[in-house]
């Protein structure tokens, strides 16, 4: 029997342990999920269990004290698996109601978790350490009807996410690739150009996440800077934003040779088919990259569309691919770039990216495109909403967390990361 179909059946139910009282009969387990029923109990229990970081840490103390040998599929440090860990919570839980978006997030969730050697069997060692993590939490005011809802929840996403990664088995779990070019844009920042050994199926915008030798099951996402090419190659912008992690190692320490490994490419920001629509491009920092492979897209298609980008970078320094801008700008009369420098030499009159993007124009009949800095993103998710752009017509880059939605506002979407190292 498929893990799918005993998640699903009144059998699957897992033993709660010695001492612990069983959550529900049978028969709850064989009606239909209704997730909004369920959003409603969680919600309503939360003080419980909140913060989340006392939930997530008595569900791994149950896991690794249970079974020590899962604590090698982890990274060194565990922070920040946590901190994904509680961003997924909180995105399962404010769009639990809307089952479609939880199915497709969480099947991308199960496609990309091949390359972590996720397997069948560790979906129900967390179902049940889970169920430990929720009962140390609330302790004496734990109850019946707060675990039956958060362990349905659950084994929805994780329906899901086995679905996903069964219908991903004709692709590998990851791709090897090599550094065929590492460049110094500053002291922070590096541009990578990576050949994989297998070619690596991706659209312009898409992101995948990447492993460096350097750190071990430690994986980070970055954008694609290219549409594909025909040589294969792909092209990553990097900065470095602390020590000992990834983007230290792929800046400081990664060379021209080095192997990398990239996990399936993911993500929205995709060009669609429409011509009649013209194009809104907003990008701040290494967000650049995604505008840039969406505008290397547009430029091969024989309908143009135009296209107005507004880039920002707090000086004109961090602008750190001004020769690439001039081409575009000469070769595409299709396009309009802004630049929105937030200090010194240049500095825009705008306050912000989104100020920038308010002030120039009627943006109601585009299609949006934004990436960047989580703050940036947001303000100008927002910002676009309120200049009467549908949401359905706003994509950009997942967002550190989600936040309540205002009325008409969009929902912006969490890093799509459960166990991500």
């Amino acid at each position: 029997m498929r893990l799918r179909q005993q998640l699903l059946s009144p059998s699957g139910r897992p033993d709660p342990g010695p001492g612990r009282p069983r959550a529900g009969g049978h028969q709850e387990w064989a009606q239909p999920y209704d997730g909004a029923a369920d959003q409603q109990v969680i919600t309503r229990h939360l003080p419980l269990v909140t913060p989340f970081a006392g939930l997530i840490g008595h569900l791994y103390d149950a896991m690794f004290e249970r079974h020590p040998y899962l604590r090698s599929l982890f990274p060194d440090s565990m922070e920040f698996q946590r901190v994904h860990l509680e961003r997924a919570f909180w995105y399962l839980i404010e769009h639990l109601d809307r089952p479609r978006e939880v199915t497709e997030f969480c099947a991308r969730l199960g496609r990309d978790h091949r390359k972590l050697g996720v397997q069948p069997v560790h979906f129900e060692v967390f179902e049940h350490a889970l169920a430990e993590a929720l009962h140390r939490s609330a302790g004496e005011r734990w109850t019946e009807e707060m675990e039956r809802a958060w362990l349905r929840m659950l084994r929805f996403a994780v329906a899901a996410m086995v679905d996903g990664a069964a219908g991903a088995l004709a692709e590998p779990p990851y791709w090897n690739g090599t550094v065929t070019a590492h460049e110094r844009r500053g002291p922070d920042l590096a541009v990578l150009r990576v050949h994989t050994a297998e070619p690596f199926p991706y659209q312009a915008g898409q992101y995948t996440r990447i492993q460096s030798p350097l750190l071990p099951l430690t994986w980070r996402p970055y954008s694609i800077a290219c549409a594909p090419r025909e040589d294969g190659e792909l092209e990553f912008h990097v900065r470095r934003t602390g020590p000992g992690g990834v983007s230290d190692a792929l800046v400081a320490r990664t060379r021209v040779g080095d192997p990398l490994r990239l996990g399936p490419a993911q993500g929205t920001m995709t060009l669609d088919h429409d011509p009649s629509r013209d194009v809104l491009l907003v990008a701040g920092g290494t967000g650049w990259a995604t505008a840039r492979a969406l505008i290397d897209e547009l430029s091969r298609r024989s309908l143009r569309r135009g296209a107005h980008l507004f880039i920002g970078a707090r000086t004109l320094d961090d602008l750190y691919d001004t020769a690439t801008l001039s081409r575009l700008e000469k070769n595409c009369p299709w396009l309009r770039v802004v630049p929105v420098i937030g200090e010194g030499p240049g500095a825009a009159a705008d306050a912000s990216v989104a100020d920038a993007v308010a002030r120039h124009g009627d943006w109601s009949g585009r299609i949006a495109y934004v990436s960047g800095p989580p703050m940036m993103v947001t303000a100008t998710a927002y910002g676009l909403t309120a200049l009467n752009l549908p949401p359905e017509r706003i994509h950009h880059d997942p967002v550190d967390g989600t936040l309540p939605p205002a009325s008409g506002a969009p929902r912006l979407s969490a890093p799509e990361a459960i166990t991500q190292g």
